[in-house]
């Protein structure tokens, strides 16, 4: 696939990076010459210094003959008229937009995007994504990672186990005739720096996270199956008034009446702003490191901070000092990848990587086949793909135990017809049901090609 990416940031460097190392034809474009050059210097791709939104330059990286442009600058108005241009003058079949403003994603506005209007395919809302993604993990304190497939059906949890895990050192095969009605399945492990599929006859050890496929109703089951009981939060600290804490403090106004919440925003005019938006969250003017502010905010009391702010060394900080004043856990959002390796030492309970989210919805588009939703795990190293089975797919007809798949993947869970059914060897795929496979990265093109066309079907 030939894709052109305008934005040479963090999302825009890591979709690069993900897609040139599965041969794909990539151009990056961007305004700084010095970003240019460090793609240029670590990725196998091309790149463009100047402003993709220009015919010149996007004709320059190769729109004339390209599949795909992904526009990820920081600025929403140069992402739209990339796509603008790309549709206009290079005909380009696939046009995604990066757009942060919430003003262009009011629900009487969404015509905008039509063909006959801005022709974008796709329109990606970092701050949206993000914040459900916080919010699932506040619901869900045992879980480290949380995403929701087959029109919220199903969940993936991914969940750490402690020294006094109930579940460690027992075989998966035995914990299936344990809970035969527990619609649960282990696809994926990270041991230390490995992360595998395991097989029927492995068995989990503390300090190994477990990635979990299993129902929306049976999650909370299966947290504590896990050892993890931990209460949901209802007295939470936000750093950060932003697009992404604003969202996330109206949601929990919206959705959790029995939970307190308390804002702490750096800039009295956006404190001012955000405190008119919200109706029972209290919002203080000041910095989430100032000691005498978090007390003010009743930090020793608290079940949760999540700090929400754009700046990964103060939403750190913040995390760490409220836990030391007697807040229980902490959540933050992290972009630098350096950093996130530090959390566990830094005594971090829970971090969310706002690239890896972008990139997630990217490759939901970028993935051949009738790919419905993308999640990436450790940084590319494996993806949760939700699929649905054609008449042609070589899953359709035969058991599962018959079928020669690659040993990078695993099946977690089967949605047909409003139904999620644990897949075990006896079960069989029929067309347009939705798949949920967990695939280790050189397994992805397998699972493409499983959900493809075939040409000999027409």
């Amino acid at each position: 696939m030939r894709v052109i990416i305008c934005g040479a940031g963090q999302v825009g460097f890591g979709i690069a990076e993900r897609l040139a190392a599965e041969k794909n034809d990539v151009s990056i474009i961007d305004t700084s010459a010095e970003l240019i050059q460090g793609v240029r210097d670590t990725l196998d791709v091309r790149g463009f210094v100047g402003h993709g939104s220009h015919p010149e330059v996007l004709e320059a990286a190769g729109a004339q003959n390209a599949d795909m442009i992904i526009a990820v600058t920081l600025h929403d108005e140069v992402n739209i008229v990339a796509c603008e241009v790309a549709h206009a003058l290079f005909d380009v079949p696939m046009k995604i937009a990066r757009i942060r403003a919430q003003s262009y994603l009011q629900p009487h506005y969404q015509d905008l995007f039509a063909r006959e209007h801005l022709p974008i395919d796709v329109i990606i809302s970092p701050e949206l994504e993000v914040g459900e993604m916080v919010l699932r993990r506040i619901a869900l304190p045992g879980a480290s990672d949380v995403v929701r497939f087959a029109e919220d059906k199903i969940a993936m949890v991914a969940i750490e186990c402690l020294e006094d895990c109930p579940v460690v050192h027992t075989p998966l095969a035995q914990l299936s005739e344990l809970f035969p009605d527990l619609p649960s399945t282990v696809v994926g492990i990270t041991r230390g720096d490995t992360l595998f599929i395991p097989h029927s006859g492995d068995q989990l050890e503390p300090g190994d996270v477990a990635y979990v496929v299993t129902t929306r109703e049976q999650v909370q089951r299966t947290l504590g199956l896990f050892g993890h009981e931990e209460e949901q939060a209802t007295r939470i600290v936000i750093a950060g008034g932003g697009n992404v804490g604003l969202y996330v403090a109206k949601t929990i106004e919206q959705r959790q009446s029995r939970t307190k919440a308390k804002i702490i925003e750096t800039v009295r005019e956006r404190a001012v702003a955000v405190a008119d938006q919200l109706r029972r969250t209290v919002v203080l003017h000041g910095s989430a490191l100032d000691q005498k502010l978090l007390a003010q905010a009743d930090i020793q009391d608290a079940d949760l901070m999540v700090a929400l702010t754009n700046n990964d060394q103060v939403n750190i900080l913040s995390s760490v000092m409220a836990k030391r004043l007697g807040c229980k856990a902490n959540l933050a959002l992290i972009n630098n990848p350096t950093y996130q390796d530090l959390t566990k030492s830094l005594d971090i309970d829970a971090y969310v990587n706002p690239g890896s989210v972008t990139i997630s919805r990217v490759l939901q588009h970028v993935r051949r086949g009738r790919i419905r939703a993308v999640h990436s795990v450790q940084r590319g190293a494996a993806e949760i793909i939700e699929a649905e089975a054609l008449e042609t797919s070589p899953l359709v007809g035969a058991p599962l135990r018959d079928l020669d798949l690659p040993d990078g993947m695993r099946i977690g869970a089967i949605y047909r017809e409003g139904q999620v059914i644990q897949p075990n060897g006896a079960s069989r795929i029929k067309p347009k049901d939705r798949v949920v496979i967990f695939a280790l990265a050189d397994a992805v093109r397998h699972v493409e090609q499983m959900f493809r066309v075939s040409l000999e079907f027409f």
